[in-house]
């Protein structure tokens, strides 16, 4: 079983963003020192959910640290970019750390985002495919064009080229019918247990690669860890949900933190080591995963890092 870890830069309150950045690569680091396989960054906008902006970035600060390690991004928010900038520097990523660097790539929500970055609520809508194309085209091919309803634009030469494939995120059966049809790996969501992964993987069909998000907290006991993120995590959940701001003024309903903080704790490795290395095994047998990723900031930022070195120390050991 391959096993990362996957951070979001959690904006709990009363934390600094730029402090949240910073300790976001010291958990990375701490991560290689642990014996992780890859790390993996999520990417933000306005909202305290998470505080990082451009998962590239922090990634690319993540390996000037690291020596080992591959880092991810989970994901690049693909409807607010456009898909040859990103191409670039998934590409310059590629070539500086040595091969360590893996883009995720995803479509997004209908947020306020769309309006500020000025890409506008139909790339979101009807544009994710065509974007995805054109980056994948871009990262297999060393010229490429354009003419499509989103983007049209002569053949230039993608310098410095790479040859990558994006991992893509897929929270509904249409994204992972999309994934799918073009042979791509999705990421899937630490919002769904093991039976609703295993229902899309049965849907996508042959291929592998797929990597999934699962919270993770350990403690000495399985009623303490579950005690500790039951403390912590509705602190962050309960503004950070709230920060979803519709581009269009469209309702939304809110996830009641303290339920999703139930859930999570049932469903994900939260537990003393034992427990924690139970439950991932479990969820490889019972969807056919081999790669996980750990949200290990579920207890508070001043348990991130210590919670990297113990899953490392105490759990690690056990799946292997």
């Amino acid at each position: 079983m391959r096993v990362g870890v996957f951070l979001i830069a959690a904006g709990y309150p009363g934390t600094e963003p730029g402090r949240v950045l910073s300790d976001t690569v010291e958990a990375v680091v701490a991560a290689e020192e642990a014996g992780f396989d890859d790390a993996w960054i999520a990417e933000h906008h306005f909202m305290p959910y998470g505080v990082c902006p451009s998962a590239a970035t922090l990634a690319a600060v993540a390996l000037g640290r690291t020596r080992r390690i591959t880092v991810g991004t989970a994901v690049s928010v693909l409807s607010t970019q456009h898909p040859i900038a990103l191409a670039e520097q998934a590409a310059m990523l590629h070539h500086l750390s040595g091969g360590r660097f893996r883009l995720g790539v995803g479509r997004g929500g209908p947020w306020a985002e769309l309006e500020v970055l000025g890409t506008g609520l139909d790339r979101f809508e009807r544009g994710f495919p065509e974007s995805l194309d054109l980056l994948c085209a871009a990262l297999s091919k060393d010229r490429v064009a354009a003419d499509g309803e989103f983007f049209r634009f002569r053949e230039v030469d993608m310098v410095p080229s790479a040859r990558l494939r994006p991992v893509v995120a897929c929270t509904s059966d249409g994204t992972a019918a999309l994934a799918a049809e073009r042979g791509l790996p999705m990421l899937l969501g630490m919002h769904v247990g093991d039976e609703e992964k295993a229902r899309m993987l049965r849907a996508y069909g042959d291929g592998g690669g797929h990597v999934a998000a699962v919270v993770a907290h350990v403690a000495d006991s399985t009623e303490q860890a579950v005690r500790e993120v039951k403390e912590w995590m509705p602190r962050w959940l309960e503004p950070g949900l709230a920060g979803y701001v519709p581009v269009d003024g469209r309702p939304r309903q809110i996830r009641d933190a303290r339920e999703y903080t139930d859930f999570l704790t049932r469903v994900h490795p939260v537990g003393d080591p034992a427990h924690c290395a139970e439950t991932m095994l479990r969820t490889a047998r019972t969807t056919g995963l081999d790669h996980l990723i750990l949200m290990v900031e579920a207890a508070g930022p001043a348990a991130t890092v210590p919670t990297v070195r113990r899953l490392g120390r105490d759990v690690l050991p056990l799946l292997r």
